[in-house]
């Protein structure tokens, strides 16, 4: 949900969160997610900063010329200590960026900060440039975007073209996200064909690929007994795609919400109970034990799988920790995709 780690772990919420980094946290002064609110576009490509926290986030899958895989990650989170909209050091809104480069032996990870209204981070929608830092995420249109980062032992400069159309999760982009209501809005472009170069120690290489960006924002999408969750954006080679999650609850009764994409974009929405996702083999990563292969299961559309991490070490060293990387998928359907866990302590 390609859901995300929030920049409220660097809010005074956090000594008392609820939820999952926060994420329960009620939404107060801040707007509220609505059933029926049509997203339009280009607009809602750019910040909504009456709402507590959004992210732009981009997983990618690629190959390299000797058919080594490898997986990137790059995201901007933004989160508002106040529904106010103030400039220079006094504004409300914080920024967080994540990069990510991984191979099958290594996984290299890079965080930055910024404040908001001082020029070091932001997004405008038309035309759409993301940045923090010397981060980049832009391009003339949304469908075609150049995205760079770089951290210590890794750096990455590639071009993003869109191949189908954008994606609206939920009721037309309502997503909801618990048995209590918990929403926000969400859409992806999952389709995006990728090309460029990775540096990684040893130099460069040219890769090729896929792309999936996701787009989302709300003030309180989870309910305050939810832990964490286990996030899967599926490419199977037949074109058709899936996103799914599970929502973990310390109460019980764990949320699942799935989109089956069909080749031609036209997404079809799975409620709670739909999708299952089991975990199958667990790895220890740093200290924790991590569930790095899966099966998921959506009998609506003849979905049995097994989903597995191509590198199990693919743990995020940010102030909000996590996994994610890239993953193979078999059974019912082949492909690859990405996967992301969060709260597992």
């Amino acid at each position: 949900m390609n859901g995300k780690i929030a920049l409220l772990c660097m809010l005074p919420v956090c000594a008392s969160a609820q939820g999952f980094a926060g994420l329960g946290t009620e939404a107060e002064d801040f707007l509220s997610p609505e059933r029926g609110t049509a997203l339009t576009f280009p607009e809602d490509h750019g910040p909504h900063p009456g709402y507590r926290i959004e992210w732009w986030y981009v997983t990618a899958n690629m190959t390299g010329p000797d058919g080594t895989p490898y997986g990137l990650q790059w995201t901007l989170f933004r989160s508002a200590l106040s529904p106010d909209r103030e400039d220079g050091w006094e504004a409300s809104q914080l920024w967080m960026g994540h990069a990510a480069l991984t191979t099958p032996d290594a996984h290299y990870s890079e965080e930055r900060l910024s404040r908001g209204g001082i020029g070091t981070a932001g997004v405008t929608a038309d035309p759409f440039e993301a940045w923090i830092d010397e981060w980049q995420l832009a391009g003339e249109t949304f469908d075609e975007i150049g995205m760079t980062a770089s951290g210590t032992d890794f750096a990455y400069d590639v071009d993003l073209v869109a191949q189908g159309p954008l994606v609206l999760h939920g009721d037309a982009g309502y997503s909801v996200k618990s048995a209590e209501g918990q929403a926000s809005y969400y859409y992806s472009q999952p389709a995006y064909a990728l090309e460029g170069t990775i540096t990684l120690p040893d130099g460069e290489v040219e890769v090729t690929g896929e792309a999936w960006l996701d787009r989302e924002w709300s003030s309180q999408p989870l309910s305050e007994t939810q832990s964490g969750w286990d996030w899967f954006s599926l490419s199977f080679d037949d074109g058709e795609r899936l996103m799914g999650f599970r929502l973990r609850d310390e109460a019980g009764g764990d949320y699942t919400s799935a989109t089956w994409i069909g080749a031609d974009g036209t997404p079809e929405a799975y409620r709670d109970g739909a999708l299952t996702t089991e975990p199958l083999d667990d790895a220890e990563v740093e200290g924790r034990d991590i569930p790095v292969r899966w099966h998921l299961t959506l009998p609506d559309r003849g979905l049995d799988v097994t989903v597995g991490a191509i590198n199990p070490q693919s743990w995020m060293h940010t102030s909000f920790a996590y996994w994610e990387g890239p993953v193979t998928v078999t059974g019912s359907h082949d492909g690859r995709g990405y996967l992301e866990m969060t709260g597992y302590e």
